[in-house]
């Protein structure tokens, strides 16, 4: 009995992660896509930049060793070498091989501005990154309703043809009647069952064709569809001609960027300030009279303020501020080719929402009167006043009006949606 529950309840966990809708399978296929995860990499990689820019700010340490050997080192003059002689001394003066372990320690005083400007590029990168991941992720969004969409167009060929099927299997059986009772021929029989049999091929075709489609979805939203048809998106118009397309985040974000850029520029005109402490063992040490007289080993140590100035930033300034907005021009430009495009677009989709719509008016008429002609076109054949050809022609001409009026409502649905998609609504 605890089986069978886990089991039930497992079949209704799973069914309610089956995408039915058009927004559950945008949603799917969003967080299954596998760029996706590109957002945390993008968080760490922020982290860590921001981090190492602060890091600017600990102290730094070197450690450093070397050992030399010099052609020529200070010594004592001749005359004085010969007067402490005198005495009994000797003073060989520095030895020409030196030795030293150093540790030099630095602390940033101010470094004008140059730590806060690298944050600030880390932080204006990051976002770039996010925004182009964003523009990349909402193309997906296009992607998945083609495929949804063209479901639906496919669903309701297979609805019309097996509605065909059925009033062609009505109306073989009835022409069979007629030909056993002497009013019809057999041409007639052959022509309406040759088109009964083309009709159960072409719902062959077009099954296949859903079941292929349907597999494509399933790819994207990384589950299996439910065997129940997806549903027919609601018919709403769209609320604003406002567009929030992730696109326009991106050109933002891109100049944000050049902005943080132009602080790295100015940041490096500035003097920078620091204070250290150096010191080393070894030898010779900074009493120099002592080293000559003595080489043994010592501990030293230096500490102060030091001012650092590139004054060769000043020689390229002017070139990166041109760069930057000549950058920040190409920016500019680029928004307002995709505003355009954008605004041609939304056209394109009004125009093609307006003709569909009143393209369904008269499908709805059209329809009517194909089908009143198919069913008196039925009552003539039981009359024997026309043929299986007519009959079929009627069949054919109502046929093709019902699956225009389906086609067009789901074209209308697509063009509304493409519409809201264009502007992020």
């Amino acid at each position: 009995m605890k089986r069978i529950f886990l089991f039930v309840l497992t079949a209704m966990f799973v069914h309610t992660l089956q995408a039915q809708t058009l927004d559950e399978c945008r949603k799917m296929a969003r967080e299954h896509y596998p760029e996706i995860r590109q957002y945390d990499l993008i968080s760490k990689t922020e982290q860590y930049n921001v981090s190492n820019a602060a890091r600017a700010w600990i102290p730094q340490i070197v450690l450093s060793g070397q050992a030399t050997y010099q052609s020529a080192t200070p010594t004592y003059p001749e005359v004085l070498n010969n007067m402490i002689a005198s005495y009994g001394m000797e003073m060989s003066g520095i030895r020409k091989d030196q030795y030293k372990v150093a540790i030099d320690i630095s602390q940033n005083i101010w470094d004008g501005g140059m730590s806060k400007a690298n944050r600030k590029i880390a932080e204006t990168e990051a976002v770039e990154q996010r925004s182009r991941l964003d523009v990349s992720l909402y193309d997906l969004q296009s992607r998945v309703d083609n495929i949804y969409f063209g479901i639906l167009l496919l669903d309701e060929r297979v609805a019309q043809t097996k509605t065909l099927i059925e009033v062609l299997t009505s109306n073989l059986n009835r022409m069979r009647t007629l030909f056993n009772n002497g009013v019809a021929m057999q041409s007639d029989v052959n022509a309406v069952e040759a088109e009964l049999l083309t009709a159960r091929q072409t719902l062959g075709q077009v099954e296949a064709s859903l079941v292929s489609y349907r597999r494509m979805l399933e790819i994207f939203i990384g589950q299996p569809l439910s065997s129940e048809k997806l549903h027919r998106p609601t018919m709403s118009n769209v609320a604003s001609r406002n567009s929030a397309r992730p696109e326009l985040t991106l050109f933002e974000a891109q100049s944000n960027k050049l902005s943080a850029q132009r602080s790295v520029i100015n940041a490096s005109l500035m003097p920078q300030f620091s204070a250290f402490a150096q010191g080393y063992y070894g030898y010779p040490g900074l009493d120099m009279f002592k080293s000559m007289v003595n080489a043994e080993w010592s501990l030293n140590g230096i500490v102060g303020v030091r001012m650092a100035w590139n004054i060769g930033a000043f020689y390229t300034k002017k070139n990166n501020i041109n760069k930057l907005d000549v950058a920040e021009q190409q920016i500019a430009i680029q928004r307002d080719i995709f505003l355009l495009n954008t605004q041609m677009q939304t056209t394109q989709d009004d125009g093609e929402i307006a003709r569909l719509r009143s393209a369904i008016e008269d499908d709805n008429r059209i329809v009517e009167l194909r089908q009143s002609v198919r069913i008196a076109a039925e009552s003539k054949l039981n009359n024997g006043v026309i043929d299986a050809t007519d009959l079929l022609r009627k069949i054919a001409d109502e046929t093709t009006a019902t699956l225009n009026r389906s086609t067009h409502e789901i074209e209308l649905l697509q063009a509304i949606y493409r519409l809201k998609t264009t502007l992020n609504q």
